[in-house]
Parts: C-alpha cells; sequence; structure tokens
C-alpha cells in the first residue's frame, strides 16, 4: 500500500502578510515585480550601524507575540473569506511557527499564539488542529499533515497559518554575532523579517487550481554550523523523495521556489542538490527566492513561495505548471514539494 501516491491536495485559497504587502495579491504583486522595502530598526550592529530589516507596517505598533498574533489574523481572514464563520470549528488549524533551536524563541509559540489567533478570529477551530514548530520547513510539514488528515481521516478543508519573526534583540544579536546578517562588513548574510501567510486547503474540486502532488524530507548532517563537508544529501534525499511520490522527474519541473534568502552556504546546497537530482539537460531553469523582497521570515517562508506558485499559476507568468518547492532548516531538516497546476491559466 505505501507505493500508492496519496491524493493530490489543492490550495483553495491563499493569504498572505509581508513587509511588500498586507494581502495575497498585493504581496506576490511585489514579489513578481522584485519590489523591496527593508527600513532601518533600533537596533545596532558591533559597527555601530543600525540593523536593516523587512519590517510588516501594521495600524498599530505591535511587537512580539502580539504582532505575531495579529499578522497571523490577518492573512487567515483572506483565507477563509469565503467560509461562512459558523463552519470555521469544522476545519483543523495547522500553526506554523519557529522551531525550538530557533535563538531568542518568544515564549508562548506552542500554547498562547494559538489561543491569542483563535480570540482575535472569535472562532474555535476543530480538534485535529495543532501546532507544527519547524520553522522554514513547517509548511512543508503541515503539508504532509493535510495528506493524512484530508486523504485518511475525510477531513474537508484544513487551514495552514504561518507566522514568524526575526525581529528581537535575542534573535538579532545571536545572528549578528554569528556573521550571519547582511551589513556593510558582511556581504555573505540575510536582511531579516517577519511576516504571516495562510493556505486554506482540500481535496482538488472542479476548474483550475495548484496542487501538491509530492512532498519528501531529508536531513543534512553538514548543516550550516557543521564542519562537515557539503554535498547536500538532505535535500537531494527530500527532492527525490517528493518527486518519487508525484511520479515524475527533476526535467519535468518547470520552475524552483524556495527559502533562499542570501547565505552563500544555502545557494550552494541547491546548486548541489540540483546537480544530483537533474539527468536531463534543461535549456533554463527558473529559481525564485521570495525572501529577496520579504527577507528572511522563518515560518513563513514555505507559504509564502507556496502563495507566490499559486499566484504565477493563475495569473499565467509561471514558466510552466510544474514547481518544486524546497525548503531547509539551520539544524539540518530539508523539505520539498511538487505542486502541479491544473486547469488553464486565467
Amino acid at each position: 500500500m505505501s507505493h500508492i501516491p496519496p491524493i493530490p491536495i489543492a490550495i483553495h485559497r491563499t493569504g498572505l502578510v509581508t513587509s511588500v504587502g498586507l494581502s495575497a495579491p498585493a504581496s506576490c504583486a511585489a514579489i513578481r515585480a522584485k519590489l523591496t522595502n527593508p527600513v532601518e530598526t533600533r537596533f545596532i550592529d558591533a559597527e555601530g550601524e543600525r540593523i536593516m530589516a523587512h519590517e510588516v507596517a501594521l495600524e498599530k505598533p505591535w511587537r512580539g507575540r502580539a504582532k505575531l498574533a495579529r499578522m497571523a489574523a490577518l492573512a487567515a481572514q483572506e483565507c477563509l473569506a469565503d467560509v461562512a464563520p459558523h463552519l470555521w470549528d469544522e476545519i483543523p488549524l495547522l500553526l506554523c511557527v519557529a522551531e525550538h533551536e530557533r535563538p531568542g524563541r518568544l515564549e508562548g509559540l506552542d500554547d498562547l499564539l494559538f489561543a491569542d489567533l483563535q480570540d482575535l478570529l472569535g472562532a474555535q477551530f476543530s480538534a485535529g488542529s495543532l501546532v507544527v514548530a519547524h520553522g522554514r520547513v513547517g509548511a512543508l510539514v503541515a503539508l504532509s499533515q493535510v495528506q493524512r488528515l484530508i486523504g485518511s481521516e475525510g477531513v474537508a478543508n484544513v487551514l495552514v497559518v504561518a507566522a514568524d519573526s526575526l525581529l528581537s534583540w535575542p534573535t538579532l544579536g545571536a545572528y549578528e554575532r554569528g556573521h550571519r546578517l547582511l551589513t556593510a562588513e558582511n556581504s555573505n548574510g540575510f536582511i531579516p523579517g517577519e511576516g504571516a501567510g495562510a493556505l486554506l486547503l482540500g481535496r482538488p474540486g472542479g476548474g483550475d487550481g495548484l496542487l501538491c502532488t509530492g512532498i519528501g524530507f531529508g536531513v543534512e548532517k553538514a548543516h550550516i554550523d557543521s564542519d562537515e563537508p557539503l554535498r547536500a544529501d538532505g535535500l537531494s534525499t527530500a527532492i527525490e523523495a517528493a518527486l518519487a511520490q508525484a511520479q515524475c522527474e527533476m526535467h519535468d519541473i518547470d520552475c524552483r521556489i524556495t527559502d533562499l534568502s542570501g547565505e552563500q552556504y544555502y545557494f550552494k546546497e541547491a546548486t548541489l542538490a540540483l546537480a544530483r537530482t537533474l539527468r536531463q539537460r534543461k535549456e533554463s531553469f527558473d529559481l525564485w527566492h521570495p525572501a529577496e523582497c520579504i527577507g528572511e521570515a522563518g515560518a513563513v517562508a514555505g507559504v509564502a513561495a507556496l502563495a507566490v506558485a499559486e499566484a504565477a499559476c493563475r495569473g499565467g507568468y509561471a514558466p510552466g505548471p510544474d514547481i518544486l518547492v524546497h525548503m531547509a532548516n539551520d539544524a539540518g531538516q530539508r523539505a520539498s514539494a511538487v505542486m502541479r497546476f491544473e486547469g488553464a491559466a486565467a
């Protein structure tokens, strides 16, 4: 039975709250245009310069968990716009947050944030709800849970919400000391960000839609803090597993969308993984990385990639219908998903 591919999962709606837009259409249009607006934070680096960041501008200067909850609520409301509120309690909520290894991780992400979000939405989500604390790979971990909920347990719809922020001094300080932030003195780094995203997922229905047809996972022993030589074993394993589940090959893929945010390590890993998984030459193979516009936003990365894929396919500007998404955590977790757009672009 294990070799039978699971049913495809369809993305019915997306929601996105980023530094370049407070909705999925606004954010995806800005990302397509490569717009970006990093601002100076109140934090100072070791050279005495202000740290730049991709900050989400809300109506009030909320910080910490309060801001995460409000960004998450905005994204969730965008996703649930066509679902009557009295039906929300039938929907499991999978809440993606920072991994436990994250420097300066906020208190309350594993319990209080979920309650905060329900309070803001005035909703009680179903008993199948859970918190997915896996950082950048979290959205794809959540997708594998959605396969189970929809395929095995007969759930009609699942709401995946991600909310994250690197904009606190305990987090920024750790990354700054590790020489991982992009500064005037360090070109091998990322600009930190924050945001939220949401996906309403279910079985494929009639008409057009972006489907997840394969998911794969791997573990990279030579992670970013390791002294081992990087061969991209973990990411290659994750990609191969996703392709196998989707019953396709790397050369069938039209475009890649990733969480790459500026660090050479992750670009090298993506290049090595491509070399190991692509067995037929392609004339061109687009590599999109929304973090160049919205910053390194942790757990939001996966949902952002999927929302960008959906917008590109529905808008008719994707290079083709088959998209590979891949994600990587600092601790070594790797994840990949194969997405396919069914139907003609609008």
